[in-house]
């Protein structure tokens, strides 16, 4: 059984092959625009999950997803050149939603920023009435 050491080092390498091999290698016009985030692989290194996300709606997600699955052979022949391995690790792709839950928290925050303005500027009218407590001193 590998290290964690190796199987992290093995990741990484295999990350940026993937990586390398989407942006340089693979001309898809189904292919939006791709972030790879992570790979997991296993223990026994007989499979590798690669994550990924996508800048887009559902339609462009789901395109990029039969683009990753048409393109995952070629994807692992390019693995399998620079890993010096016995076996090769079986791609499979899984999309990251984090992006795009940051991207969407994110704009939320915005609209509350906005509205908290927007509720300011209507409220910088007049001084409210000194408190009770305060005329009583």
């Amino acid at each position: 059984m590998p290290s964690k050491k190796t199987i992290a080092r093995l990741e990484a390498q295999i990350l940026r092959r993937a990586a390398h091999c989407l942006q340089f290698e693979v001309s898809d016009p189904r292919m939006g625009f791709v972030t790879l985030t992570g790979v997991e692989l296993s223990s026994d290194m007989a499979h590798a999950t690669i994550r990924y996300s996508v800048l887009g709606d559902d339609a462009e997600c789901s395109k990029t997803n039969h683009m990753l699955e048409q393109a995952r052979g070629f994807v692992q022949r390019q693995v399998a050149s620079i890993l010096h391995t016995r076996t090769t690790p079986t791609l499979r792709w899984e999309y990251d939603p984090t992006i795009a839950a940051a991207a969407q928290m994110d704009q939320i925050i915005q609209d509350a920023r906005t509205r908290d303005d927007q509720i300011r500027s209507t409220n910088d009218g007049p001084e409210s009435p000194p408190n009770e407590a305060d005329a009583a001193d």
